[in-house]
């Protein structure tokens, strides 16, 4: 043990040695002292979990989990819930509910990206290229042809579909590394594109006065009409994806992420179900970009950057890949933690960071995980106990 803690010290000065020209000799030494701290605790908390307690413990939070969504408290939870989320804009100020309404958009992108990492097992680090996709197909019909909201949706839908069939076509016979670096230049490359092609994307500057949803002479302007929207879309988001895990389609997903070779073996068109994997992600994104900007008013590259995608990912990744009660939850602690942490402004990403971190050491199969990742991981830690 003893050891190990001697090993933390260089990473601890290394630290220090990057803060120096940031932050001086004095604050650097600081950083450097609880870096130190923090790594040494880190290890004696997970030598700690390592044990066979430990493990027990881990796994009595999965059951607990499990047997709290399942049966007979699976639909009071659900039914509360609801409950609870259509009363919301009754009691909350125009700051939550705005919280909320963004919080869900990312709730929409998390569970697309699930159905392609957590079911299928692809890594993509480019999927807000198919968000801005659906955010621009819709600014642009909407300003430059003066198409109403419910007739661009599907078309909206459709084009990001069709740019995640063109990627996917030529990518998705890359595995592992290098299908994550081509899907990283292409999102990158859609960015660049959208910044340079004034004609048609207003380039820097964006597209403005797009059009709002509306119903006959109702129109939808307020915090509430387009909180209720979302509330709507994340509800059939989630319907629609739980039917597809559950259907044949959804268990040749799951077994071309456990062994691609052993599904193709077995008859399973991979090359194929790795497209329509794909493909849907792309279609969940471009309906949460054509309802970002219906209710953003206006759209520009600048919110379709890389870092939008590592976000989204990680809120896969930490929810708990494949689990759809996991990705919400990941994806509201991972959106409204920085929001809370807004107070300590110097020091919220510090926060945020180690968060993650400890997350991902005590967490591994990540908030909510799926009963298969739990049994795995448990199985794993065993092995190297």
């Amino acid at each position: 043990m003893m050891n190990k803690h001697l090993k933390t010290i260089p990473i601890a000065l290394w630290f220090g040695l990057l803060a120096v020209p940031f932050a001086g000799i004095t604050k650097a030494a600081m950083i450097s002292g609880a870096v130190l701290a923090g790594v040494v605790v880190v290890n004696i908390l997970r030598s700690l979990r390592n044990n066979s307690t430990g493990i027990r413990s881990a796994g009595k939070v999965d059951e607990f989990i499990n047997n709290a969504m399942s049966g007979r408290n699976k639909h009071a939870v659900k039914a509360v819930t609801l409950s609870m989320l259509v009363a919301f804009p009754f009691v909350a100020n125009r700051y939550a509910l705005d919280l909320a309404t963004q919080a869900g958009i990312y709730i929409v992108l998390a569970l697309g990206l699930n159905i392609v990492v957590g079911q299928t097992g692809l890594l993509v680090f480019g999927y807000v290229a198919f968000y801005a996709v659906g955010a621009y197909t819709y600014a642009i019909l909407s300003t430059a042809h003066g198409f109403n909201f419910w007739a661009v949706l599907p078309i909206a839908a459709f084009f990001a579909g069709i740019f995640g069939i063109m990627l996917g076509a030529p990518a998705l016979r890359l595995r592992g590394d290098y299908l994550a670096i081509v899907t990283l230049g292409f999102g990158e490359i859609t960015r660049i594109v959208l910044n340079n092609w004034d004609s048609l994307t207003g380039g820097p500057n964006g597209i403005s006065g797009v059009g709002r949803p509306s119903i006959g002479p109702i129109v939808f302007s307020s915090l509430n009409h387009f909180y209720y929207l979302v509330l709507i879309l994340v509800v059939l988001t989630v319907i629609v994806v739980r039917r597809l895990n559950d259907s044949r389609v959804g268990r040749a997903w799951i077994a071309i992420r456990e062994d691609e070779v052993a599904a193709e073996a077995m008859g399973i068109n991979t090359f194929l179900f790795k497209m329509l994997s794909f493909g849907l992600g792309a279609v969940v994104a471009g309906l949460a970009g054509a309802f970002y900007v219906a209710k953003m008013g206006f759209v520009s590259p600048e919110s379709f950057n890389f870092f939008e995608s590592v976000i989204i990912l990680c809120m896969v990744v930490l929810g708990g890949m494949g689990s759809i009660p996991g990705v919400v939850f990941g994806s509201l602690a991972l959106y409204l933690l920085p929001e809370a942490l807004r107070d300590f402004q110097q020091y919220r990403m510090l926060i945020f960071g180690g968060s993650l971190v400890a997350i991902m050491v005590f967490r591994p199969q990540g908030f909510i995980g799926t009963r298969r990742t739990g049994i795995e991981l448990s199985q794993k830690e065993s092995v190297n106990l």
